[in-house]
């Protein structure tokens, strides 16, 4: 059957729009400013995971529950602490910026010692302390909730470019090392924990822009509340409800780490709604504009103010450990645990902020090990202990688990050392792939180079955050693994 002139004029119209498409992919491809800076980070990231994989199937090794040593990780977390007071760091334009509460460096360094914290918790089969790591583990999950709230609140950000930017650094990496060494995602459970709590701050926050389209005459707050209303109750109406029994479908363990911190990120979303009120307290207990010699009540005042504060935050941190910390039964603790978690989170801010000098130092390699808690996270299962976390591989001869301990500790920063290293370089090449592919979206969305927008590798830093382009570390993901046996069946030990 003959092609009529209207078929021939259609087929074209398509070759037309196709060859038309098919320049502007050229032209936006060759417009890609980082496409160099990508192939090398994929070129690195092949040598990281082939590393991984080395360190994962190290032949010699030994069980990790024959490492138990509560004595060693007490010493490692101490000379942890010597090495922070040691490289304390105070930031000389502090006072000309004013109070900074819960600065960038003071987030890291927090991020910092709870990681290096959780790392000994793992290496030395520290039980006792497993209520504070889960602690450390809902602080992550705050801070994710408190970080991108903060972000989104100011920035009105919600394009599809940071969306991909924060999914890349919470995912791009576990995920590659989850494929290429075979290994359950499971094992790295709080990628998937950070990456919800990232995309509920984002949803919650855009509601609340999208109300002011709605309810022009509503104040800022006024929809910022009532956004953060919905996602509470959201919350409560999936995880009170038999609704949670849709994490099974996963599978057990996410149905258990989920219910862990179900209210982190929102109780983190609140805190970030109500810091401006923590920081306009902060600016006028602990700023030193006033004339306390003309105003001796106002002196008292304050100086009542600061105690206060200090003392209420001990007694939060001690009411913890005194009413639901010290429970040694996990199983009795841990459905007690996401309703008071926050008491221990409160109380350390509150003392860690006590006084002007206190917000304007940090420590130095407390806040270089706060910036790879998302490399530190994975990559200790592989590098630092091996088999998937099961075992302790044996590098120096002699440093099994009946060697002698100066010999374990020494095996222990051996292998530490090519962790920690492996980790920062991986950390580099997460950035970089991060800040390349977030371009080449821009790109993509904007139909080519021009008004095509671009991020910066530091803005997008630690979405989450895990983990936080403000001051608090929204998306530092580093928690404790759950413990699996040979069959791959879950244990939910930590």
């Amino acid at each position: 059957m003959p092609r009529d002139q209207g078929d021939d004029d259609d087929s074209q119209q398509k070759n037309k729009t196709n060859n038309r498409r098919r320049m502007n992919l050229q032209l936006i491809f060759k417009s890609w400013k980082g496409s160099k800076e990508f192939g090398l980070a994929q070129a690195q990231v092949t040598l990281i995971l082939a590393l991984a994989w080395l360190g994962n199937n190290f032949p010699k090794s030994y069980p990790r529950n024959d490492n138990h040593n509560m004595f060693m990780f007490y010493v490692m977390n101490a000379a942890f602490v010597v090495a922070g007071l040691v490289t304390l760091h105070h930031d000389a334009q502090g006072s000309s910026r004013g109070v900074q509460l819960l600065s960038r460096p003071q987030t890291e360094e927090w991020k910092g010692w709870m990681q290096w914290a959780f790392i000994m918790y793992h290496y030395y089969r520290a039980y006792s302390v497993y209520n504070e790591i889960r602690v450390f583990v809902s602080a992550y999950v705050w801070m994710t909730g408190f970080g991108n709230f903060l972000y989104f609140d100011k920035k009105q950000d919600f394009t599809f470019e940071r969306a991909v930017s924060m999914w890349l650094r919470i995912n791009y990496f576990p995920l590659l090392l989850s494929f290429f060494l075979g290994v359950k995602l499971e094992l790295y459970y709080v990628v998937p924990l950070h990456t919800a709590g990232f995309f509920i701050t984002m949803i919650t926050c855009y509601l609340a822009k999208k109300l002011e389209t709605i309810k022009p005459t509503w104040s800022h707050d006024y929809r910022t509340i009532i956004a953060i209303a919905a996602c509470g109750v959201a919350h409560v109406v999936f995880y009170e409800t038999s609704a949670v029994n849709f994490l099974k479908v996963f599978s057990d363990e996410y149905f258990f780490r989920f219910q862990s911190d179900k209210y982190s990120a929102f109780v983190g979303i609140m805190s970030g709604f109500f810091w401006d009120k923590f920081k306009t307290y902060m600016k006028w207990a602990f700023n030193d504009d006033h004339d306390h010699e003309a105003d001796p009540a106002l002196h008292q005042k304050i100086t009542a103010s600061r105690w206060a504060q200090r003392v209420g935050g001990v007694g939060l941190m001690a009411a913890w450990y005194l009413l639901f910390g010290h429970i040694q039964d996990k199983y009795t603790y841990n459905p007690i645990h996401p309703f008071v978690f926050w008491m221990p989170i409160a109380g350390w801010l509150m003392v860690r902020n006590s006084s002007k000098w206190l917000t304007e130092v940090h420590c130095g390699v407390m806040e270089f090990f706060g910036r790879i808690t998302l490399e530190t996270y994975v990559l200790q299962f592989h590098l630092f202990m091996c088999r998937d976390v099961q075992h302790i591989p044996i590098v120096i001869p002699g440093s099994g688990p009946d060697g002698p301990l100066f010999l374990r500790t020494l095996n222990m920063l051996f292998c530490g050392c090519i962790f920690v290293g492996t980790a920062w370089w991986a950390r580099r090449v997460t950035v970089s792939t991060q800040t390349t592919v977030t371009e080449l979206v821009g790109l993509l969305m904007n139909g080519g180079p021009i008004g095509a927008s671009s991020t910066n590798g530091d803005d997008h830093d630690e979405g989450v955050a895990l983990t936080k382009p403000t001051s608090p570390g929204a998306a530092s993901l580093n928690h404790e693994a759950p413990i699996v046996d040979s069959s791959g069946k879950k244990m939910q030990e930590v």
